[in-house]
């Protein structure tokens, strides 16, 4: 297709569900009063040890369907539901397509069963998609991002493009992780927990935090939606540099970045603010440092969401991309909480505090073991 030609890709519903709150208004409010949902857990199921995470309550509201779903399911399709709630989005149109994400899916289940040719195919991605496309009617075969803590943003990449080149007219893409005995263990032999919440960007910052949650977002190329925030760019790279360590350069993330803004067609002096991994980590926090300045991103308001949320793997790209388009539309950046010494080598500029600014554009970036970059640009 004509990059002239290309349709605008318009957000018409969106949806966040975690610790702090159903809903993305609900969200947002709680994160403008600095509430984090990080605590430190002992829960002998998930860990021999104490650790620092954002997970749901037992009494959280959330389910809404029967236990033939997993927990994994349940917030998938609790989170579609309420973005669709009361909105005439057609699932059962055939130029609809669901797009999940997720890093883990069930793989919790490999800790209390037995396995099992049975237990392979119900531990599958492709059968909670099924599962969830059927559960609300969904004509088409899912389409799944899987690809490390990138998928969240690499879902909206697929979506937008899928959109673009017009095989579906709306694109319904949710993603959602959970924490469970696997993800902690995995993280705990890197190192890469934090004891207490994390510190994105940080002098003190010495590893993340785990989280729990989902979120929803609906495109649309339909001209009706016209004024509302938009897709206007994404881009993928990666470092091949090392299977779980981050570029020392950040120059592919910059390439990432730069290649979702000329995508978008801005500049970066028309991107008003950053919403980063920033995972808390060592190395991650410093290469997407040396990224943003490489993208002459340098005097940009940049911010992480990881103190509030913790690291919800492929739901994080998917939250902070809401939460942040929630930013755009109230003309309000929130701060990185936990950042209060500069952490990093490049001078970029790390919010520490509520900012009330009008922009029309965010970039929202994500990176992730095996060298994974993305890049999506937003905007009014």
């Amino acid at each position: 297709m004509n990059r002239k030609s290309e349709p605008d890709v318009f957000i018409v519903a969106d949806n966040v569900l975690s610790p702090l709150g159903n809903g993305t208004k609900e969200n947002f409010a709680q994160l403008k009063k600095g509430v984090s949902a990080v605590r430190l857990h002992k829960n002998n199921e998930i860990s021999d040890h104490a650790f620092s995470a954002s997970i749901f309550n037992d009494n959280q509201d959330i389910y809404t369907v029967s236990d033939r779903y997993t927990k994994f399911e349940q917030l998938l399709i609790a989170s579609v539901e309420e973005a669709i709630a009361g909105r005439e989005i057609n699932i059962r149109d055939k130029k609809t397509v669901l797009i999940i994400s997720s890093t883990k899916g069930n793989i919790s289940l490999l800790e209390r069963e037995k396995n099992s040719p049975e237990l392979r195919q119900r531990i599958a991605l492709s059968t909670s998609a099924r599962l969830v496309g059927e559960h609300f009617g969904f004509q088409n075969t899912p389409v799944i991002v899987s690809n490390a803590c990138i998928s969240g943003v690499l879902a909206i990449i697929t979506g937008m493009r899928l959109l673009r080149e017009g095989r579906f007219d709306q694109a319904v893409i949710c993603g959602a992780d959970v924490v469970c005995r696997f993800v902690v263990s995995g993280f705990q032999s890197f190192q890469a927990l934090s004891g207490e919440r994390c510190k994105p960007f940080d002098k003190l910052r010495d590893g993340l935090n785990l989280g729990e949650g989902a979120a929803t977002i609906v495109l649309s190329v339909n001209k009706k939606h016209k004024g509302k925030a938009k897709v206007k760019g994404g881009s993928v790279s990666n470092d091949a540099n090392h299977i779980s360590g981050p570029s020392r350069t950040g120059n592919e993330l910059a390439f990432a970045v730069n290649r979702a803004m000329t995508d978008a067609k801005v500049q970066p002096a028309e991107i008003g603010f950053v919403s980063a991994h920033g995972t808390a980590t060592p190395y991650n926090d410093e290469m997407e440092a040396k990224a943003i300045a490489l993208s002459g991103l340098s005097d940009t308001p940049v911010n992480s969401l990881k103190g509030y949320y913790g690291h919800t793997l492929g739901a994080a790209g998917l939250i902070e991309s809401v939460i942040s388009i929630e930013s755009l539309r109230q003309g309000v950046i929130l701060p990185s909480l936990g950042y209060h010494q500069h952490g990093v080598s490049s001078d970029i500029n790390i919010c520490s505090s509520v900012v009330d600014l009008e922009t029309n554009n965010f970039v929202k970036t994500a990176s992730g073991f095996g060298g994974c970059n993305a890049a999506a640009v937003f905007g009014k």
